[in-house]
């Protein structure tokens, strides 16, 4: 898959790695070519110089052909405006922003923007955002077997109940992290735009709960 990254700082640069090393086409953004070479030599990827918010810019790195966005500079206000060019112009449907002022999360989580505070931020944490989450398990029990992970809903799952997606599936779903805030879900709870769903289910079985999340819900 190709990623788009606008930021080549140190969280930039890991996140960037971090994709690469896992197979995946990788575009790094960022106003100084010299930021770049926190890369390595070793990196394979597309260095772009320029404002992660500029149209010709994001277009030199291929942002239509992006699964993801991320914009993890240095400036908030350029963060958010980069993930929303990306997705409101380039239709990137998964986009995530680092913010430095947590107070502004539950904003942009009501513009549809997964953000990631600097007082929490990790590599793991920001891929969270960008890749099917059992890829960065939560929590895993001693034995291996059972992981709370954060698995990503094709948007056709809003405004299904809980006890429709855990049907689908089989899983159980945890937790939702809404606006911000943790919540233990009922079964008549609604999926909506914006949840994080986390769910508990056997680490061999988290492949296929992936694959079935990605998809809309069947149609009855």
């Amino acid at each position: 898959m190709h990623f788009v990254i606008m930021g080549c700082g140190r969280v930039g640069s890991t996140l960037a790695k971090s994709l690469s090393n896992r197979g995946h086409d990788v575009a790094v953004i960022d106003v100084e070519p010299a930021s770049f070479r926190r890369l390595g030599s070793s990196f394979e990827g597309m260095t772009v110089t320029g404002l992660g918010f500029d149209r010709d810019t994001l277009k030199a790195a291929r942002i239509t052909d992006a699964y993801a966005f991320a914009a993890v500079s240095s400036g908030d206000n350029s963060n958010i405006l980069a993930a929303r060019v990306a997705r409101e112009t380039f239709g990137v449907e998964h986009v995530a922003a680092r913010i430095y002022d947590p107070g502004r999360a539950m904003v942009y989580e009501r513009l549809g923007i997964p953000t990631v505070a600097t007082v929490r931020w990790t590599a793991d944490q920001m891929i969270q955002r960008l890749l099917p989450q059992g890829s960065v398990p939560a929590l895993t029990d001693p034995s291996g077997r059972v992981v709370v992970a954060e698995v990503p809903l094709n948007r056709g799952w809003i405004g299904r109940r809980i006890s429709e997606i855990e049907a689908a599936t089989a899983a159980r779903v945890a937790f939702i992290t809404r606006l911000g805030d943790g919540m233990i879900p009922g079964a008549d709870t609604v999926f909506q735009d914006g949840d994080h769903v986390s769910v508990a289910a056997a680490t061999d079985d988290l492949a296929r709960i992936e694959k079935t999340f990605d998809q809309p819900p069947p149609v009855h």
